[in-house]
């Protein structure tokens, strides 16, 4: 059996880069699926070489950061498959880059938008519907943004923190109902992002930063078949009870966590907290 088998899945942003990248996998896996982006010639585009034998395949554009938008991709969703079992929210932009005080405040505020109330926007759709099933998989994509300061792309570092508390909480919220819910750090990859930091320049977006991109994008970055692999494991009954997590595609043994499933329940293991002075070694700090 497929890992996907019989399963029906929306994915966002699924028009390039990793959310494509997802949406091979989950075909490969014998999902069914429903595909989603802003830009709808590209979709089309993209989507013409998969290959579903047997499966459902689907695309509508839709922009997520809209309510209207995404009740009628739910809508859509539900009229051509019996239910859904996974929602992967892949879209997400950088938004400007350069100094909060510089940078355009409606472009900033878009970032937020699209990368954070987007995704809360699609859970909510869901989430009576995966009750009403007593299951489902969420799976959020992050980045490193949501772990480290990004100095000259706020919107972006702020949207993916925020998102990653969300998925966190609301982990929580719907413990008892089993729906599964988790983010991916998917690594450092070589996509549109990385080329829109490379065309930005040191200027805007810090030497720093820019001298990383610049190495990022000769050594070929992380491979995006690690973060759609992750995707397909956290969508499938393999992962089922990990839940509230921030997991990396690259350096976490993710294929492995199943077997340890009552430690990951148990402890703050994989999620976002506060560093304290004991956390480095230091002998100061505590009262």
């Amino acid at each position: 059996m497929k890992p996907l088998s019989g399963r029906y899945a929306i994915i966002t942003g699924a028009n390039q880069g990793l959310g494509f990248a997802i949406a091979q996998a989950y075909v490969i896996a014998g999902a069914n699926v429903l595909l989603c982006a802003r830009d709808m010639d590209k979709l089309k585009q993209a989507t013409s070489s998969l290959v579903t034998p047997g499966q459902l395949l689907e695309i509508q554009r839709a922009d997520i950061s809209k309510e209207n938008d995404v009740a009628q991709l739910v809508e859509r969703a539900f009229s051509l498959f019996p239910k859904l079992d996974i929602l992967v929210n892949n879209a997400g932009i950088y938004g400007p880059k350069g100094r909060i005080e510089e940078v355009g405040w409606n472009q900033w505020v878009e970032a937020i938008q699209i990368n954070l109330f987007g995704s809360i926007l699609m859970c909510r759709a869901l989430l009576p519907h995966f009750k009403q099933n007593g299951y489902g998989k969420i799976i959020q994509l992050s980045g490193g943004g949501a772990t480290n300061p990004l100095p000259y792309i706020s919107a972006y570092a702020t949207s993916k923190a925020a998102v990653v508390r969300f998925i966190e909480t609301l982990a929580e919220e719907v413990r008892e109902d089993h729906i599964d819910i988790n983010a991916i750090a998917p690594g450092a990859l070589n996509t549109r992002l990385l080329d829109e930091i490379l065309e930005a320049g040191p200027e805007k977006v810090g030497q720093s930063f820019y001298d990383r991109a610049l190495k990022q994008k000769s050594e070929g970055g992380s491979p995006l078949e690690k973060g759609a692999s992750l995707a397909v494991f956290l969508g499938s009954s393999a992962s089922d009870g990990i839940t509230g997590k921030l997991i990396s595609a690259v350096w976490d043994p993710w294929e492995d966590l199943p077997k340890h499933l009552d430690e990951l329940l148990k402890t703050d293991i994989y999620t976002l907290r506060r560093i304290v002075p004991k956390d480095r070694g230091m002998d100061w700090g505590d009262r």
